[in-house]
């Protein structure tokens, strides 16, 4: 006998049995004769079940008939109703249904197994099988509707709710895996409308109180707030600003009892501190409306997201997958909704994985407090001269926004006397003690080239040109180097290389070529020349140690277009110019640095023009102690003397202590 025509629970009434068609009596012969394991008489039940499937998933059901669970004929839009209210949190993202297996199908009852496939918030997916049974009524096959058939464990009235579970954010690490960003404490500062009746006065309050932050924060405008608290919600909280705790506490006092005030104490992903290496880091920030219109599904509203920097290029490796609960509440007679204890899938958040660096952390610090407190922009990047770390990547004001550290196109003034001299010794064109002329101005093709300050030294040794920066001395040297001797000693150095440190970088443009007075111009970082802090500190890393090796940033993921050693340079030519940087420091343009403690320092001061007008000016200085080789720009800084050279001081002496 075929026992399969029926499903489990629903067997045929007695009835049935006698009005069985001989037609499929003689089907389920044929099946049982050819081996099957079953028979069915499942073609209307499938189709039945396929239009369901079809109408829960685009929300239309008047094309299919139903029945609840005592026999009555319900209408397709009520039950579309139904599920979209069962389905609560899911509701705008239809499940995947497809039936798997055959439908089982009697003379008056039929089940099919359904796979319903969820997507959950974050990519993830909650996958599950469910039963839907149908009863014959005539010709046709009606659907036997009730909550179960979305999730078994739904009752009337019942909803499914989704709470995204967070990823622990993979760390930023130090060079020594020390955790340069973790989870900090900060502080947001809100205000309740209907607390505050003289807001003005409250906005002067907390300008006056943030001012007091130690180190500075950047100004905060509060001229809307007033206009805010107009427009919100009188018992809602408006944002004013987040700070670190340790910033919030020193203003505590001064702003705790001001009216309407509340305060918010949560964890973000922070560097040590607010202008730590901010330009190159990024940060990590609540997500924005566009983040969730380029990332449909992969982000909500509260999600954290990293912005810029390191943060932002590495992403989807550091924020990990979010997790999911899928739970059960109900409506309560007054109409809220209450959980009722039942969860019916977890899926664990996946943390994200670490992000490995060289970034030294004393190293940073000391060169962050080198810049604080100037409002220009500034950068100063550090490499360890040994192998190539980057140690340090600071910008300015307050960290900055820009990574100039790694991105500037600017000239390098006579910074790039160090190439310039390089490219003369590999030449056999000059040696310390050649003799050369340092007038005033140096006329070539209808320019005129002249000192800073219109100094003049006559004739002296080439050495003395360099720690004294000679412009006029470098430009009439320029035909020795030939067409192309200042792009090679350059590209010796590094500059203009196809190198990958992890991070958006600018290795440089070497002039090459052209007329004489472009020549005479580059020879002195001037002309077409135009680099980064960062090419600069790696050229002056090469002189220290004799060869160029590339600049490294991220160790993992170790980035993939990492270039080989250069050439090692020429003893005879890297040993008189490394001479040539210590009389920079020793009785040149540079000797505020003579007595900074520890090893000797070495270097080269820069002035660039930037534009035609010889009064505007960015300033360099570039060098080396003991291990460290650097590189401080200062755009708009005039003389290097004044601006760039102090902050080398500062940060050697900070480095030291």
């Amino acid at each position: 006998m075929c026992q399969s025509d029926f499903p489990a629970g629903f067997p045929p009434s007695r009835g049935a049995r006698r009005r069985r068609p001989l037609l499929a009596v003689l089907a389920c012969a044929t099946l049982l004769i050819g081996g099957l394991a079953g028979c069915s008489d499942s073609d209307g039940p499938a189709r039945a079940v396929d239009a369901f499937l079809a109408g829960w998933r685009s929300g239309r059901l008047d094309h299919v008939a139903f029945l609840n669970p005592a026999g009555q004929q319900m209408a397709g839009t009520d039950v579309a109703a139904q599920i979209k209210d069962l389905s609560g949190q899911l509701a705008a993202t239809p499940p995947k249904l497809k039936r798997t297996g055959e439908v089982k199908a009697g003379d008056e009852l039929a089940t099919a197994t359904v796979a319903v496939d969820w997507t959950l918030p974050g990519g993830g997916h909650w996958t599950y099988p469910t039963t839907v049974r149908l009863k014959r009524d005539g010709d046709t096959w009606r659907v036997i509707w009730e909550p179960a058939v979305v999730q078994e464990k739904l009752t009337a009235g019942e909803q499914l709710a989704v709470r995204r579970l967070p990823a622990q954010r993979g760390a930023v690490l130090s060079g020594t895996g020390q955790p340069v960003v973790g989870r900090r404490w900060v502080v947001t500062i809100e205000v309740q409308p209907s607390q505050v009746t003289q807001a003005e006065a409250l906005v002067r309050d907390l300008e006056a109180a943030l001012r007091a932050v130690r180190p500075a924060i950047t100004p905060v405008d509060l001229s809307d707030l007033p206009a805010r608290l107009r427009e919100a919600d009188p018992n809602a909280l408006v944002d004013v600003i987040t700070l670190r705790e340790e910033a919030y506490l020193r203003i505590k006092p001064r702003i705790y009892d001001l009216p309407g005030t509340r305060f918010r104490r949560e964890q973000r992903e922070l560097a040590p501190s607010r202008e730590f290496a901010r330009a190159l880091l990024g940060t990590v920030d609540a997500v924005h409306r566009e983040d969730l219109d380029k990332n449909p599904g992969v982000y909500a509203a509260g999600d954290m997201i990293g912005h810029g920097g390191l943060q932002g290029r590495y992403e989807s490796r550091l924020r990990g997958t979010v997790g999911a609960s899928v739970f059960v509440v109900r409506k309560t007679p007054e109409g809220a909704i209450e959980p009722t204890g039942t969860e019916l899938f977890r899926q664990a958040p996946k943390a994200g994985a670490p992000l490995k660096t060289t970034l030294d952390i004393a190293t940073q610090r000391a060169a962050d407090a080198a810049l604080r407190g100037d409002r220009r922009r500034t950068a100063l990047v550090a490499v360890r001269i040994s192998d190539g770390s980057i140690l340090a990547a600071a910008n300015g004001p307050d960290g900055g926004v820009e990574n100039l550290a790694f991105t500037a196109s600017v000239p390098p003034g006579s910074t790039f006397k160090m190439v310039s001299a390089l490219g003369l010794l590999n030449a056999g064109a000059v040696t310390l003690t050649s003799p050369v002329e340092c007038p005033k101005q140096f006329p070539i093709e209808g320019r005129s080239f002249k000192n800073s300050d219109d100094f003049a030294l006559g004739t002296v040794p080439f050495r003395v040109a360099f720690a004294k920066s000679c412009n006029t001395a470098f430009a009439s040297l320029a035909p020795k180097l030939g067409a192309d001797g200042l792009a090679d000693a350059g590209r010796s150095l590094g500059l203009e290389g196809t190198w990958d440190v992890g991070a958006d970088a600018f290795t440089g443009k070497v002039s090459t070529g052209g007329s004489g007075a472009e020549r005479a111009a580059a020879a002195f970082g001037q002309g077409t020349t135009v680099v980064s802090p960062l090419a600069m500190a790696g050229a002056t890393a090469a002189v220290a140690r004799g060869q160029w090796q590339q600049p490294k940033l991220v160790l993992d993921p170790a980035p993939a277009e990492a270039a080989p050693p250069g050439p090692e340079l020429a003893a005879s030519s890297v040993g008189p110019l490394r001479q040539m940087m210590r009389e920079v420091v020793t009785a040149g343009t540079a000797v505020t640095l003579k007595d900074v403690p520890g090893q000797p320092v070495y270097g080269k001061t820069g002035t660039a023009e930037y534009d035609n007008n010889p009064a505007n000016t960015h300033a360099w200085f570039v060098g080396w102690q003991g291990d460290v080789a650097f590189a401080v720009f200062v755009e708009k800084g005039g003389s290097s003397g004044s601006s760039a050279v102090p902050i080398a001081e500062r940060f050697l002496r900070g480095f030291a202590g």
